[in-house]
């Protein structure tokens, strides 16, 4: 049996991917890619599995997770990885492009998918699109790379163009009024423990967080990070009765969501849909002094003047007036960033920021945190299954999953 040649497509967030994942699928993109030529494609993304997600949702069925007890919706990052890495198997495709398949994948699913798709590569093609140089599958050996609408083919790794993004340049804006409190610590969660369906997700979890304090969260898929942030943010009910206080309050103890919300600045690159609107990148920074999304007033000189500063500090004043649909993905996540950070919140949440970024934008967008954490007394927390280079946290806290519910540890880098 001839041994399958596989391809890696090296992308940037100016790539036009979609496009060139249709014209593979459609085949349109033969000339790159040898032997491919009436052949039977599947896709493996982030896409497709929203799709059947969706699906779920309306029909009660994607299926997926036939004679299965887990919805789709229900699994860990993980498991719908492997659902839909199993559903596609079935169909006995010739091909299957990978976009991205790594993304917010912990190590341990990473490990276990690179093992599966390597025994694949026996049999089916390969198409990798790729964003990150470290989740190259390394028995690949073709390279492509996509610049815009442009396709190159590259003899080598080393022949990857460098894209040179803009610098931070400056510091950070002070904010219009400054926050009152007079408390060192901002969250305290003592014995926490959380089950659902009587499956324990979180046991005996303690961690304090005190003001000005940077720190990464981080732990396996399904270990309860989202469960963990939901109890922080307030919208946890679990939350009523345990020993959880949240910015000096006990929670139910009267206090209102609202009032939660209030000092929480949050960003999850989900987010984005919601800007389906024209709104331009100045208007974009101001509605988030006004916790809106858009903006329907007349802004105040300082709304603007704070618009322009953080605009400058990311190199794009600009590009003001663009609107922010057609800004590239790096730009859309720095400018969310920067949205969320605005008004210098006491505490400041980025769930899983550089997921899907290249290389370049991840760089960039870590450094804008790293910035943030220095020169302000905004507490960070940062949630990644990715060991980004160059970030610089204070502290670590680890979850570890077990059949008792996933405990946490303090780590000090």
């Amino acid at each position: 049996m001839k041994k399958a040649k596989h391809w890696a497509v090296f992308i940037t967030n100016e790539s036009r991917t979609t496009d060139f994942i249709n014209e593979i699928l459609d085949g349109k993109a033969t000339k790159y890619f040898d032997g491919l030529k009436g052949l039977q494609g599947a896709l493996f993304s982030k896409i497709a599995l929203t799709k059947l997600i969706d699906e779920e949702s309306r029909h009660g069925d994607s299926g997926l997770t036939l004679n299965r007890p887990q919805s789709l919706q229900s699994m860990s990052s993980g498991e719908q990885k492997k659902a839909l890495l199993r559903h596609l198997l079935k169909s006995k495709p010739d091909y299957i492009i990978l976009d991205n398949p790594f993304d917010n994948l912990d190590k341990q699913y990473q490990t276990v998918l690179r093992e599966e798709l390597t025994n694949i590569a026996k049999d089916i093609i390969l198409i990798q699109i790729i964003s990150r140089k470290e989740d190259l599958l390394p028995f690949i050996t073709n390279f492509i790379e996509l610049v815009g609408n442009s396709i190159m083919e590259l003899p080598n790794l080393k022949s990857i163009t460098s894209v040179n993004h803009q610098k931070l340049t400056g510091d950070i804006p002070p904010p219009i009024k400054e926050v009152e409190y007079n408390q060192d610590n901002l969250i305290s969660l003592k014995g926490i423990n959380v089950s659902y369906n009587n499956r324990p997700i979180l046991n005996n979890i303690t961690w304090k967080i005190d003001r000005g304090q940077f720190w990464e969260l981080s732990g396996e898929n399904g270990s309860g990070k989202t469960t963990i942030l939901s109890m922080i943010t307030g919208e946890n009910p679990k939350g009523y009765g345990q020993e959880l206080f949240l910015f000096g309050q006990k929670k139910g103890s009267g206090e209102s969501i609202w009032d939660i919300k209030k000092n929480i600045g949050y960003f999850t690159p989900s987010m984005t849909d919601k800007f389906t609107g024209y709104h331009s990148l100045e208007h974009m920074m101001i509605s988030g002094i006004l916790d809106s999304i858009g903006l329907y007033v007349l802004p105040t000189e300082a709304q603007l003047r704070l618009a322009k500063e953080w605009l400058q500090l990311i190199g794009m004043w600009h590009l003001k007036n663009t609107l922010f649909h057609d800004l590239t993905l790096g730009q859309k996540r720095l400018v969310m960033t920067t949205r969320a950070m605005i008004k210098h919140p006491l505490l400041l949440i980025l769930d899983e920021p550089t997921a899907g970024l290249d290389d370049e934008s991840a760089a960039l967008l870590v450094s804008l945190v790293n910035k943030m954490a220095n020169e302000t007394q905004t507490t960070i927390i940062f949630v990644s299954h990715r060991e980004e280079v160059g970030l610089k946290p204070q502290y670590k806290f680890v979850l570890k999953s077990s059949n008792e519910g996933s405990s946490g540890k303090v780590v000090i880098p």
